[in-house]
């Protein structure tokens, strides 16, 4: 297996950090947010996903680093940076990054909410009626939940749960026990609202809220009677999410995971937020308790965790002031029969989502659970979240005596709750569940029917369907991510997904492949050599072309491929949503290289990877992007699309609108700083454009 990172030395000044580069992928997105042509309650979704991107950041990134500092790490990335140095300027970034945020949500997108009637009361505006009626939901919805804990020898300060809300309390006098501390926390409970709404007849609007944390501010004294509130102060601990398991100790994934599982609310602290009125004394406290520096304090002028805010858009009726709702469209072959079986006996079918319906992916699965003609089905589980349609379908075809053989990743960071139980129950209706392969993850998506048919002798022929994907199997990220999918019964492609599904669940050499580009095996090798073959196709004076679209663009070897193609005169688009380490633009290494990111109503999630190879068009839909992880720690596929009509519509679909976007992309410049592409005739979105080609206007009545 390649090892690519590790074969070579590669100039650090040819690399951009991955960390900041993220960051800049953020700062992309708070833009939307405060583009005043994003509907209003789009706008602060936009915001809240900035906080619930830093949160994973600091949840991650941020927390690796600090553990390569703590264990004396000093060696550098590919940029040259070492951990500590790292961190140093992510600090300074990511504090620029939550002021900006900050001074967006209280001075422009909230006071645009208040002038439509979306108010968020703060406690000297309360009326008399509003100030009864909230007291009276303290005392009977948040008192008899509430713990104060009073700090003193008898109670240590408290294990404070990853992300939760709790209040610091300065106290002055002395109780009934005669103690007198000085301190005391209140956690909030995670099974309270963050956002209380005031009933219309009580706000005089419709749409008025009040924050849990107005109405604890409000009434703390009353969790301390007789005693003197000299100060309460929101705070917020980030801590490390990472799950670590030992293969030489682990005997059982599932159980060990479920021993970690519970831990990860009380990693090591690595960021902390106060509000911006906490004293100087009591935030030095807490950063002593929860072994922070003052880098790692985030002081912040309202409310500590604007994720709270995410939930509005979905509470006020105001269409007006949201995206225009969309049906998604069908692909020729389906509209009329939605009979997925005898679609893809005629051709393959293209799925482009969201602007076409994941719908036919879900009938591929419910057909093949109720057709008493399918004999096995076979599936790849990464995300699919707590409510699945298609893991209920997986089971209804095993309780229907079908085999089902589910491949279910275990260690999808966030998801490995919801995996446990999916494997659980798919175990308990009689489906086969692996785990793929300890130190890999399996990030391919893949779904494979076996199918009885008519011909061949004795009575039938047994015919494979597969589905392979960019995205998850999440029938509702793929209404809000830009994804494709191929369903086939070509039979060479269809081997190449048995004999990757052999690999997953049993023991045995990887074999060669007809069509699929596999993970920790071929994938690589190959990306490297359709990049090279394009160079010496330029230097032999051919045509030549390259176009790749992806999330992350990170893995050295790669890179430099890139610039040695640059050099010999091949044009290449990266189409990079999120971190890119590659620094286009730079005269004799990269001056044919262009970088944008495409941020816009949904998220960019689709790998595209084009090469001109001699006018065959060889075209690549992926479940990787170009990083260290995603070609040497996971299983990951990459399919190619072999229809010539496909390969064309692939491309005017899901490439050349983005490189023709001059309304919601972004051009990278070779230091890493972004400038947004803006028309000053007529702009074009490529995300409204598909819209408007494959989609539906509106869901039916």
């Amino acid at each position: 297996m390649n090892k690519g990172q590790n074969a070579r030395h590669h100039p650090a000044e040819h690399f951009l950090n991955r960390e900041l580069s993220l960051l800049a992928f953020n700062r992309r997105v708070l833009a939307q947010a405060g583009d005043a042509g994003v509907p209003l309650l789009e706008r602060l979704r936009f915001l809240c996903i900035v906080s619930a991107n830093l949160d994973e950041f600091f949840e991650v990134r941020v927390a690796g680093l600090q553990e390569q500092v703590k264990l004396g790490v000093v060696a550098a990335g590919p940029d040259g940076l070492a951990p500590h140095e790292t961190l140093r300027r992510i600090g300074a970034e990511a504090h620029g990054l939550v002021d900006e945020q900050y001074a967006l949500l209280y001075q422009v997108i909230l006071p645009a909410l208040e002038k439509q009637g979306i108010r968020f009361l703060k406690r000297g505006e309360w009326n008399e009626a509003q100030s009864a009626w909230l007291r009276d939901y303290f005392q009977r919805e948040l008192m008899p939940v509430l713990t104060p804990i009073g700090l003193d020898p008898a109670h240590p300060f408290p294990r404070v749960l990853n992300k939760s809300l709790g209040f610091a309390v300065e106290l002055a006098g002395k109780d009934a026990f005669g103690r007198s501390s000085g301190a005391a926390i209140v956690q909030a409970p995670r099974v309270l609202p963050m956002l209380v709404r005031l009933p219309p007849a009580v706000a005089g609007m419709p749409h008025d809220f009040v924050f849990l944390s107005s109405v604890l501010h409000a009434h703390v004294g009353e969790l301390f009677a007789g005693m003197s509130v000299l100060g309460c102060y929101q705070f917020r601990v980030t801590r490390n999410s990472d799950l670590w398991v030992d293969e030489e100790e682990v005997k059982n994934l599932r159980t060990a995971l479920q021993g970690e599982l519970p831990q990860r609310h009380y990693g090591d602290a690595v960021r902390l937020e106060v509000a911006d009125s906490c004293s100087e004394a009591m935030a030095d406290f807490l950063l002593q308790q929860f072994g922070l520096g003052h880098a790692d304090l985030y002081r912040v002028s309202g409310i500590v965790n604007p994720v709270r805010l995410m939930q509005v858009p979905d509470l006020v009726d105001r269409p007006d002031l949201k995206y225009p709702p969309f049906q998604p469209g069908l692909p020729k072959p389906l509209a009329k029969n939605r009979d997925v079986f005898a679609g893809a006996r005629k051709q393959d079918l293209l799925l482009h989502h969201p602007f076409q319906s994941f719908a036919p992916v879900v009938d591929f699965l419910e057909q093949a659970a109720d057709d008493p003609a399918v004999v096995a089905i076979k599936m790849t589980v990464y995300r699919t979240g707590t409510d699945s349609v298609l893991m209920d379908l997986l089971m209804r075809a095993a309780r229907q005596g079908k085999e089902v053989t589910a491949v279910v990743e275990l260690m999808a960071r966030f998801d490995e709750e919801a995996n446990i139980s999916w494997a659980a129950r798919l175990e308990e209706v009689g489906a086969h569940v692996v785990y793929g392969v300890f130190g890999f993850k399996t990030h391919a998506k893949m779904l494979m029917v076996v199918r009885r048919e008519e011909g061949g002798e004795g009575g039938g022929i047994l015919r494979r369907y597969v589905h392979l994907g960019t995205g998850n199997y999440h029938p509702r990220t793929a209404r809000q991510y830009t994804d494709f999918g191929l369903i086939s019964c070509n039979e060479a492609l269809c081997a190449d997904v048995n004999e990757a599904f052999k690999q997953l669940t049993g023991l045995g050499k990887a074999s060669r492949l007809n069509h699929l580009l596999l993970a920790p095996f071929a994938l690589h090798g190959a990306m490297l050599a359709a990049i090279r073959d394009e160079a010496a196709n330029a230097r032999a004076g051919k045509r030549v072309r390259i176009i790749a679209k992806m999330n992350a663009l990170l893995e050295p070897e790669i890179i430099e491929a890139l610039y040695e193609a640059s050099q010999a005169g091949v044009t290449i688009d990266l189409i990079v949503r999120g971190a890119c380490a590659l620094r286009p633009g730079i005269e004799g290494l990269s001056d044919n290289i262009s970088v944008r990111s495409v941020v816009g109503r949904f998220l960019e999630h689709s790998r595209i990877f084009y090469f001109y190879a001699n006018g065959s068009m060889k075209m690549y839909l992926s479940s990787a992007d170009w990083m260290d992880r995603n070609f040497f720690r996971r299983i990951e596929l990459a399919f190619p699309v072999l229809d010539p009509r496909l390969k064309r519509r692939l491309l005017k679909e899901g490439l050349m609108p983005y490189l023709a976007d001059n309304s919601q992309a972004w051009k990278m410049d070779a230091d890493g700083r972004y400038r947004r592409k803006r028309s000053r005739k007529k702009g074009y979105s490529a995300q409204e454009a598909l819209l408007a080609e494959l989609a539906l206007a509106a869901p039916p009545a």
